[in-house]
């Protein structure tokens, strides 16, 4: 594209570029996650630099073109701090949001309609000592069913729920405790019928991606928990990390485990008989390590009465490819995306809602439409982008990566890095010199670089240094 313009020769690392340290530093918000409200709006978690890193919910407009809506109120700041990280700061049903108050730490309910006033639904301990994560909305007994973290009696040694609080509440009863005993519990989720719920529990010294266990309760009428079975993760002959347990419309429990195999693949659990099914074995990642709440690297399409199509999302050596499983038929498809990197998926219908990146496109949610034969789109939209900036304007100096494996110590493994080399249409370096490089190694021990835009890396590829944004083993998605 910009190969016919004449270029100065000049030195590596001495070229002048329009991305400067003010257009690296304010361009982007950071995405907390999203959800998809009755109305099929996308409602998103959209923190904000310019506002000191405030979190707001915000809410895709009616019409194409138009605002979209802020439903936060402007004294609310939505993240939670379970596990000091966070994530599953909100949840949303219909036309209800349920969400984590930063400063109080307690959980408010509002409507996305009207005032939006949040009402507090847990009791004020005067101080942000017990936080809440990852919940689901119980429509059957009218409560919200979410991970507590209680920090009352220890600071330094949480007391970690799973409980019920009380959707017409007004903040001031105790929640109930369903599920206890273990050190730590995430992913609490529903079937549909109301009468089962799984969740993910794990101890000390484990981290999640160590070792885990999926459960499975049984609730009585009133909501407690009457039985449990484990369904994965307590067999002492196999080490596993079960996660992300998710019930299809049918009320069949699908998960994500890395058992036998080391890498994270799609599971179904047959009730019946009490066995686990791999639904396509790959060497590939399905999920990412659970440093935070609320990952959802699968969806369910549903059209036409079909029930039994998973959307989802794997990562192999530094990409991220979106499939569609017909899990009753065992075929696998391809979608072909704009993104290298994707992160979450949710669907409604034959719609599915990604957030993802490339190395020209910064972190968006992306609307697409499947097909009715289901193994192609037919449509694409861009519902929210976290950059300000019309990127486009610097195409002419951006970076695209190549991926380059290479061996590491141990014998016959190999590790994976993204080679940034100098990009700017105005100059080229000299035919005798090399550019010097930049090595980047990622904060660990299990997260991973990925090849999204990132303007950080690219201030200095278009100003003639060369980047390598390294992925050493033990790498996630590599």
């Amino acid at each position: 594209m910009y190969a016919d313009k004449e270029k100065m020769s000049a030195a590596y690392g001495s070229w002048k570029s329009p991305i400067t340290a003010d257009v690296v530093s304010g361009a982007e918000k950071l995405l907390g996650g999203f959800a998809v409200d009755g109305e099929g709006r996308v409602i998103w978690l959209e923190g904000r630099p310019t506002e000191a890193g405030r979190s707001v919910l915000v809410r895709e407009a009616t019409h194409a073109g138009d605002a979209a809506e802020e439903i936060t109120p402007a004294e609310f700041n939505v993240r939670t701090l379970v596990h000091e990280y966070g994530g599953g700061a909100f949840t949303v049903s219909g036309d209800v949001v349920v969400f984590s108050n930063y400063e109080d730490q307690r959980l408010y309910k509002q409507s996305i309609k009207g005032d939006h006033v949040p009402i507090a639904l847990t009791p004020d301990y005067g101080a942000p000592v017990v936080r809440y994560a990852d919940g689901v909305i119980d429509l059957h007994l009218g409560c919200y069913i979410t991970v507590r973290e209680d920090h009352r009696e220890s600071d330094t040694n949480p007391t970690t729920t799973i409980i019920s609080v009380e959707l017409n509440g007004v903040g001031k009863t105790e929640p109930h405790v369903l599920v206890s005993g273990s050190d730590f519990y995430a992913f609490p989720r529903l079937a549909s019928d109301g009468r089962r719920m799984a969740w993910i529990e794990w101890k000390h010294p484990n981290m999640p991606w160590d070792k885990s266990e999926l459960w499975v309760g049984y609730l009585s009428a009133d909501g407690k928990i009457e039985k449990r079975v484990c369904i994965a993760g307590d067999d002492p002959n196999m080490i596993e990390s079960p996660t992300e347990p998710k019930w299809s419309s049918q009320g069949e429990l699908f998960f994500v485990t890395d058992r036998k195999s080391g890498f994270w693949n799609l599971y179904k659990w047959v009730e019946s008989t009490n066995e686990v099914q791999a639904l396509y074995p790959l060497d590939a990642e399905f999920t990412r390590p659970s440093w935070e709440f609320g990952y959802s690297s699968y969806a369910f399409v549903e059209h036409k009465g079909q029930n039994n199509i998973i959307a989802c999302t794997y990562r192999q050596k530094g990409l991220s490819y979106l499939g569609i499983l017909d899990h009753v038929l065992g075929s696998f498809s391809l979608v072909d995306l704009p993104f290298t990197d994707i992160y979450n998926i949710t669907s409604i219908g034959s719609h599915l809602y990604i957030d993802g990146a490339s190395p020209r496109h910064p972190l968006s949610i992306m609307k697409v439409s499947i097909e009715e034969n289901q193994v192609a789109m037919s449509g694409i939209s861009i519902i929210w982008s976290s950059s300000s900036l019309n990127i486009s304007e610097y195409n002419a100096y951006i970076s695209s990566p190549e991926i380059i494996e290479f061996p590491t110590k141990v014998p016959g493994q190999t590790a994976f890095a993204y080679l940034y080399l100098p990009s700017n249409s105005n100059y080229q370096g000299f035919e005798d010199e090399k550019p010097p490089l930049l090595v980047e190694s990622h904060g660990g021990p299990t997260s991973e670089s990925g090849a999204a835009l990132n303007l950080s890396i690219q201030y200095w590829t278009s100003r003639g240094w060369a980047f390598a944004d390294v992925n050493y083993g033990g790498s996630s998605g590599c």
